[in-house]
């Protein structure tokens, strides 16, 4: 009997024991966690499949400072721009060492150091067009500006110091620049068919100023930008144009040239004004037609005169432009000073 009870006791306290211990703790198995246990069938990767690349982390991208230049080199013309840099640092060098800031060249030592004027002419020379084609309006009238002006900067370093013959000097002053022998063309100056090199094409100055400034571009300020190498010519910068700021410079530059004796001249009293040879209708005054062409004010004028007064009166101080609007005068064109702007 006491035997049977033992045997019940430890069986009863064995199934309590067994049921009131805690459960085992198992792991839990997250998607995660099953996704890379559960084994994956071989597939096989298309020979021309992109390889896998990491998405950047825009998050952790620093944002760029307000002094940052950005440069979207996704753009296929994406670095051309350096290209326009390039010559404008080119001719700063030139223009900054030897004009000075009244537009006078120290032709003496430009001749001395010429190569570094050949060396920025070769630039102009081997451009790409293709770079050339991409630029803007702006950039492109800037480039010839500059182009013709080194040109000249060299036509005359090419002949420095001036020599005349004798009998010439009765016609002209000892450093004029008239002095420089003709060219083979009759009645043409040197310097206006003198040949240079851009872009691997042949120009002349002459042919500069109307294939682009006047037929291309219908510039005439540019007549004001571009240097004639003499006292009454318009005084040469000695910074390069640029298209960023092509539409500035050239009034700067107007308003710049029409404030000298060599360009307008106003006598109220005597009832005449005063014009730079420039502004002839024989010379370039012709150009002003299409852009400053006006038959509302000047009427008694021919069309080239009132164009070039008209766009002249954009120019001058406000008292001046009420004479020439309004007023009784006549015009006379300034002889021109064809000595050297040394």
């Amino acid at each position: 009997m006491i035997k049977n009870i033992t045997v019940f006791i430890v069986t009863i306290t064995a199934l309590l024991f067994i049921t009131g211990c805690p459960p085992k703790k198992t792991r839990s198995v997250t998607p995660a966690h099953a996704a890379a246990k559960k084994p994956q069938p071989n597939k096989l990767k298309p020979a021309n499949a992109e390889p896998n690349t990491a998405r950047p982390n825009l998050q952790a991208a620093k944002p760029a400072g307000p002094n940052t230049i950005k440069t979207d080199v996704s753009e296929p013309n994406a670095g051309r721009g350096l290209s326009k840099l390039s010559f404008s640092d080119e001719c700063a060098s030139i223009l900054s060492t030897y004009v000075s800031s009244t537009g006078t060249v120290d032709y003496k030592n430009l001749k001395r150091k010429k190569q570094e004027l050949i060396q920025t002419l070769d630039k102009f020379r081997t451009l790409d067009p293709n770079i050339y084609n991409s630029w803007s309006k702006e950039d492109k009238i800037a480039f010839w500006i500059n182009a013709y002006n080194m040109q000249m900067l060299k036509i005359i370093a090419d002949n420095y110091p001036i020599e005349s013959a004798r009998v010439n000097r009765l016609w002209w002053p000892l450093n004029s620049i008239r002095h420089i022998p003709p060219s083979e063309v009759v009645g043409t100056a040197k310097w206006d068919s003198c040949k240079f090199i851009v872009m691997n094409e042949e120009f002349t100055l002459s042919e500069v100023e109307n294939r682009f400034f006047i037929k291309e571009f219908d510039e005439p300020r540019a007549f004001l930008a571009v240097s004639y190498a003499s006292v009454s010519g318009p005084p040469l910068q000695n910074v390069p144009y640029s298209g960023l700021s092509l539409n500035q410079q050239l009034d700067d530059q107007a308003k710049r040239f029409l404030a000298t004796r060599y360009a307008l001249e106003i006598d109220k009293q005597g009832q005449m004004v005063y014009l730079s040879a420039i502004f002839d209708a024989t010379w370039h005054g012709d150009s002003f037609i299409s852009k400053y062409g006006t038959d509302k004010k000047f009427k008694e004028q021919p069309p080239a005169l009132r164009a070039v007064l008209n766009f002249i009166i954009g120019c001058i101080p406000q008292q001046d432009v009420d004479f020439l609007e309004v007023g009784n005068y006549s015009v006379k064109y300034i002889n021109y000073d064809w000595r050297l702007n040394e």
